[in-house]
């Protein structure tokens, strides 16, 4: 097993591996993830056996800390669809030796792939979490819609959704940077005034990316005519719908527009697709519980996934003994 650290001559193999592996994300994709690459000192990394590339860690370092990825909601292993649990012991031991030997790395912060977004079983990394003595040190809970046998819309959920068709309004996809930006404003609002936070991206930054991902990334408003009651921009992959923001002005939470604007997403829209995921109702590393906001997302048939997030001692017992076992022959 190779172990090789990303570079920019690297992005057509990582590109090629994020589109075909079972646990593949368009985050993962370099034109993705590079927008903030100044933010980070990039230590990914790709394991190549011959001339295969089998798997890549999305990474970044901090002082002697390696987390995976910080820029990233998870960042885990990315793993071909041929590799086995061996293969990924090799890799993974592989790669920690390389982050010790070159880094002088101490530790790791290790945020697994959530399963709902594999294409194929892919949990092996679990496995070797547990033999690498990683400690869960978070647990955030997400709401997610199984969308093949969505659970039935609860009947306060209904009600929006009856008023909102009452009122006129209709649920459009909108493509235009304008659109965005009206979005994005109401967005900015909201989280203002009920979180005191902004948006993780700018909407320039979100311009951005919708134009290197127009598939992937897609926005939909609440309408009537000109007006504009809310939305949300959702994340596409082939097995899940991830909300990544929504928000309604005051007209929209009177009219009940998000209501309308889930109800079209699950039974219309993305009927289709495996998974419709919410996003977590927790802060603090899952240490509280947004219950009102979890309600809401309940109210819809979202049950919940976990989003963890672990910590390795390199120096711990376990995991030397795992790297004695393991062993690559290299320095």
């Amino acid at each position: 097993m190779r172990i090789v650290p990303y570079q920019a001559s690297c992005a057509e193999d990582w590109n090629r591996l994020v589109e075909e592996a079972k646990n593949g994300y368009f985050l993962w994709n370099r034109n993705f993830m590079d927008y903030h690459a100044d933010r980070f000192e990039d230590c990914s990394l790709m394991a190549y056996e011959g001339d295969r590339l089998l798997a890549a860690l999305p990474a970044h370092r901090d002082g002697r800390t390696v987390c995976s990825h910080g820029g990233l909601t998870y960042g885990g292993l990315i793993l071909s669809r041929s590799v086995t649990v061996r293969q990924t012991l090799e890799a993974w031991c592989g790669m920690v030796k390389w982050y010790i030997g070159h880094l002088q790395a101490s530790r790791m912060v290790y945020k697994p792939i959530p399963y709902i977004y594999s294409s194929y079983p892919s949990e092996e990394m679990l496995y070797v979490l547990f033999r690498s003595g990683a400690v869960l040190k978070a647990r955030a809970l997400s709401s997610t819609l199984p969308l093949r046998e969505p659970l039935p819309l609860r009947t306060l959920r209904m009600r929006g959704v009856k008023k909102a068709m009452r009122g006129g309004w209709q649920v459009v996809e909108d493509r235009n940077g304008e659109s965005l930006v009206r979005f994005w404003n109401i967005l900015e609002e909201v989280l203002a005034c009920r979180h005191q936070i902004k948006p993780v991206h700018t909407v320039e930054e979100m311009e951005l990316l919708r134009g290197r991902f127009p598939e992937q990334i897609r926005l939909f408003t609440v309408r009537r005519d000109d007006c504009m009651a809310g939305g949300c921009v959702v994340f596409v992959t082939p097995a899940v719908v991830h909300i990544q923001y929504i928000a309604a002005n005051e007209e929209g939470r009177a009219c009940g527009a998000l209501d309308l604007l889930f109800h079209h997403l699950i039974t219309e829209r993305f009927s289709q697709a495996a998974y419709l995921d919410f996003g977590v109702s927790t802060e603090d590393g899952g240490r509280w519980l947004n219950e009102g906001l979890v309600f809401q997302k309940e109210g819809f048939g979202g049950r919940g996934v976990c989003y963890d997030t672990y910590e390795i001692d390199f120096a711990n017992g376990h995991l030397a003994a795992l790297l004695n076992e393991y062993d690559n022959g290299r320095d």
